[in-house]
């Protein structure tokens, strides 16, 4: 039982932090633009959110141990398919699979330990679900880096396959047939779950066509966004009001749950974000081969595995949540404020190992803390308990494809706009570029054809360039980041919830 829950942890995490930071060796193997995989990203997310909404119904009604056993089946049929894929439209079928298998992984494993351990068992529980968070935040960049310098960037979606099949056979063994409880979920609506899924849909991806190309298209992506929001709000409201719904929002609206739900909304968002941003910078900003960049993330996040150890020792002598969470969000705002810093001449052991191990205490820190406060009124209503982790998750998955969606739009528009400022500079009237061609020219060696020697050298400027707009863009994102942390640490001391 314990397995099984590290299990359900680690794939779920796994398996979206590797397709993340194998955003761009995957982008390029299926000829896919940052458009296209965010795409991808959004597609995914609203498939999980349906899938998510429905986990208690499907629970209920043909138990734990068919529930999982059938996901798992799905999720390895979706990892196959991404193995397998050569372009756009496989590598979506195989996330949309994965998502309907795989994305209620991590909900599975919280009823598991609610409804199946009991006593000082439950914590144990607890322990081996925050162990599966932090083992896979730290293994998952190596994993994909290993992958992507053997030429064989599938076998990350073939690993994900294998975990299925372990899952697939631990839930016979490990999980019971039937819940002890009786049935309580309403019925399902056909028509509301498609309104969920369209509107969470159009929301994210309107969101990433109104931030992508907000002069071009303005009025209609608004009204794309616009009528997503009603869409949701209006399978929300028919939830709230239903006798018997899938989720019973009415019980929920407490501000104990409400605070726990904004910050695991911008726990999730930065973490998405983080996923693309980190490789993408150490890779295209600073060179390093992906093989360099996953030992240096690893090495980094490996601050995750001591992170979990100190929380779980800590946390049962102490449970106040306050001091905790200022210091999650104070590593936060110190890992923006450390690359916000960056040069081209950073290294890696001064600034980048450094800021991931900030990064890591951060998640380690706010997440399962949160976690312990925000269900902490609902624990002896299995239902309510079930239902508030499955709407905590659905609002995770649009927290990861929004980060996700937000850093590879962002990146590139702002990188866009710093190369044409920086470019506009450049004329051959200019004596800094003047100068710059000439050193450029000379580092080439008087063999050239002085021709062609000018016509490298002015290429190698440009390059110059652009790795310097690269950088500003990184610099712009992590500045925003250390705001963003530094407000969240300001308002968990303010506020009067979690004490």
């Amino acid at each position: 039982m314990l397995l099984i829950v590290f299990l359900l942890t680690a794939t779920d995490f796994l398996q979206s932090g590797m397709t993340a930071f194998g955003a761009g060796p995957i982008s390029g193997e299926l000829s896919l633009s940052p458009e296209d995989f965010s795409l991808v990203a959004a597609v995914y997310a609203a498939v999980a959110i349906v899938a998510i909404s429905m986990q208690r119904w499907l629970v209920e009604r043909f138990g734990p141990r068919r529930c999982v056993q059938v996901a798992a089946a799905i999720f390895i049929a979706g990892s196959v398919v991404c193995a397998s894929s050569d372009g756009f439209g496989g590598f979506l079928s195989g996330r949309v699979l994965m998502a309907i298998g795989g994305g209620g992984m991590f909900t599975t494993a919280r009823m598991v330990i609610h409804h199946c351990l009991v006593g000082p068992r439950r914590f144990l529980g607890i322990k081996c679900l925050a162990g599966g968070l932090s083992a896979s935040l730290g293994i998952a960049p190596w994993l994909v880096a290993l992958a992507v310098t053997h030429e064989n960037w599938a076998a990350i979606y073939w690993l994900t396959a294998g975990m299925g099949v372990s899952l697939l056979l631990l839930a016979g063994n490990a999980l019971p047939a039937r819940l002890r409880t009786a049935a309580e979920a309403g019925p399902v609506s056909l028509w509301q779950q498609l309104l969920l899924l369209g509107g969470s849909l159009g929301l994210l991806v309107g969101m990433q066509r109104l931030y992508y190309d907000f002069y071009g298209e303005s009025a209609a992506v608004l009204m794309w966004v616009a009528v997503s929001v009603v869409a949701v709000a209006l399978y929300l409201r028919w939830q709230h009001r239903s006798e018997r719904p899938l989720l019973r929002l009415r019980p929920m609206l407490k501000p104990r749950y409400l605070t726990g739900l904004a910050i695991f909304l911008f726990a999730y968002t930065t973490l998405g974000a983080n996923n693309v941003v980190i490789p993408q910078m150490l890779q295209r900003t600073f060179g390093y081969g992906w093989g360099t960049v996953g030992n240096i993330q690893a090495l980094g996040f490996s601050a995750a595995f001591a992170t979990w150890w100190v929380m779980m020792r800590l946390v049962p002598k102490s449970p106040s949540p306050k001091k905790f969470l200022v210091t999650g969000f104070s590593c936060l705002t110190l890992y923006g404020a450390l690359l916000s810093g960056l040069t081209l001449d950073a290294t890696v052991w001064w600034y980048i190992v450094p800021a991931l191990a900030l990064n890591s205490v951060f998640l380690l820190t706010v997440m399962p803390v949160t976690a312990m406060q925000s269900f902490r009124e609902m624990e002896q209503d299995e239902a309510l308990f079930a239902n508030a982790q499955q709407l905590k998750n659905m609002m995770s998955q649009a927290g990861i494809a929004l980060g996700i969606m937000l850093a590879t739009v962002g990146q590139q528009r702002w990188a866009a706009v710093h190369y044409s400022t920086l470019t506009s500079r450049l004329s051959t009237s200019d004596p800094a570029f003047q100068e710059a061609v000439r050193r450029a020219q000379a580092s080439l060696g008087p063999t050239l054809d002085p021709g062609e020697g000018a016509r490298q050298a002015t290429a190698m400027v440009f390059r110059q360039v652009e790795q310097q707009a690269l950088l500003l863009a990184n610099i712009d994102y992590f500045q925003l980041v250390a705001v963003l942390g530094l407000a969240g640490a300001v308002v968990v001391i303010v506020q009067r919830v979690f004490r």
